[in-house]
C-alpha cells in the first residue's frame, strides 16, 4: 500500500480552463454508471447531500450510485459550469432517465462542490428536481458512456 496522497487532477486552486476540465471529468465519470470508479473522485470521508439523502465517503457513495443506477436506466448525463473559486465549483446539470416501465424524465439539478488540495472532491451538495417526459421530448441521443465532444451542451439545447 503507497503512502502517496491521492491526487486528481486539476486540482485548485482553480482557473476558467481547470474548473471546465474538472466539470467535463466529472460528467464523464458519471456517464460510466460505475460507482466504484465514480466513487474515487472523492475523498474517503467525502460528506454529500443528494436531494434529501445524505451519504458519507465512499463506501456510502457506490451504494448510493449502485441504487441510483439500478433505478434510473439509460441515464445520459449533460454538466456546464456555473461559477467556480479557489477550491469550490458550481454546476448546473441535466440528465435523462426511465424507469423499469419506461417512463422518461429529464431530471434538472444544481451542485455545490469543494475540492481538497489533491482535487478530490471532499464535499457535494445536489439539488434536483425531476420532470416527466415523452420519450419524443428526449435530447441526449448518444450510446451510454461518455458524451461525444461534437453533441450540444445545455446551454446550446436551450436548457
Amino acid at each position: 500500500m503507497s503512502n502517496q496522497p491521492e491526487v486528481r487532477p486539476p486540482v485548485p486552486p482553480f482557473t476558467l480552463e481547470s474548473a471546465i476540465a474538472k466539470v467535463r471529468g466529472a460528467e464523464d465519470g458519471w456517464n460510466t454508471r460505475d460507482p466504484q470508479r465514480v466513487s474515487l473522485a472523492y475523498t474517503v470521508d467525502s460528506a454529500w447531500r443528494n436531494r434529501a439523502e445524505f451519504a458519507n465517503g465512499r463506501e456510502e457513495i457506490v451504494a448510493f450510485l449502485t441504487r441510483k443506477w439500478n433505478k434510473e436506466l439509460d441515464y445520459r448525463l449533460i454538466k456546464e459550469l456555473w461559477a467556480y473559486g479557489g477550491n469550490r465549483i458550481a454546476v448546473r446539470y441535466a440528465y435523462e432517465w426511465h424507469d423499469d416501465s419506461n417512463h422518461w424524465y429529464r431530471s434538472y439539478g444544481n451542485e455545490n462542490w469543494e475540492f481538497d488540495e489533491n482535487g478530490l472532491m471532499q464535499r457535494r451538495f445536489a439539488c434536483i428536481n425531476d420532470m416527466p417526459i415523452k420519450e419524443s421530448d428526449r435530447k441526449f441521443f448518444w450510446p451510454l458512456g461518455r458524451r461525444p465532444d461534437d453533441h450540444p451542451g445545455l446551454s446550446d439545447l436551450g436548457l
